[in-house]
């Protein structure tokens, strides 16, 4: 979800006025992808990298995600949608771990929409934290397959993305699920996220319905198929 920080200098707004719009985005898309019978919905809301970032836009945005999870998680409920976030929590404020933990107790058992944070979250982390968890529990490096691996990532049991939308120009990934995209379908575009709203995730999903999708295959199976 990129280009909250552009969104306000331009309109000469302070950073925090675009995070601010940026959760009414998010709103919107939710809402969005549960109307449209999308099933999983992940947001990369904050890396581990943007710890970098000044400790006044940080303290902003702990004190953003903090009021999200006070005042949104009832409505998901309502809503029948499940909350979850995934990340190292532990670089969070105990009041912060404890709203995650109370918000993914309330929402586990809905259906409609599986709807996960990745905060404190990197791709790169999500790999080494699943190869500890194999070390821990004694597994040798001569049984360690893809499938074993992939059952101590972040998202096991979710399935693998079909469609991954990166706002604000930018056309990179930069660290998010490096694992789960292998083969998912890559959008950019140039729209900041605050912007970004049902009409612009319609043109998404519209790409999306043009693609060929291969998961891979050899050459010589694409030869030899229908």
């Amino acid at each position: 979800m990129d280009g909250n920080g552009r969104w306000a200098k331009q309109r000469l707004m302070p950073r925090v006025a675009g995070h601010r719009k940026g959760v009414e985005a998010l709103r919107g898309v939710i809402r969005a992808c549960a109307e449209r019978g999308v099933t999983h919905l992940t947001v990369f809301a904050f890396s581990s990298e943007n710890w970098r970032r000044p400790k006044e836009e940080v303290t902003l945005l702990m004190e953003l995600f903090l009021r999200a999870l006070e005042n949104e998680v009832a409505r998901l409920h309502e809503n029948g949608i499940r909350f979850r976030v995934i990340g190292e929590l532990s670089g969070f404020s105990g009041r912060i771990q404890t709203l995650i933990r109370d918000a993914e107790s309330l929402t586990r058992d809905n259906t409609r929409l599986v709807f996960t944070v990745a905060a404190n979250y990197g791709g790169r982390w999500d790999i080494v934290q699943a190869v500890k968890k194999l070390m821990a529990e004694g597994v040798a490096a001569e049984e360690v397959s893809e499938s074993m691996l992939a059952q101590h990532l972040s998202m096991a049991e979710m399935p693998v993305p079909d469609l991954f939308i990166r706002t604000g120009g930018e056309q990179r990934i930069s660290n998010f699920l490096l694992w789960q995209l292998a083969y998912t379908e890559l959008y950019f575009t140039d729209a900041l996220w605050p912007d970004f709203d049902a009409a612009a995730l319609d043109q998404a999903i519209a790409s999306y319905r043009t693609r060929e999708r291969r998961f891979g295959r050899t050459s010589e199976q694409l030869r030899s198929a229908p």
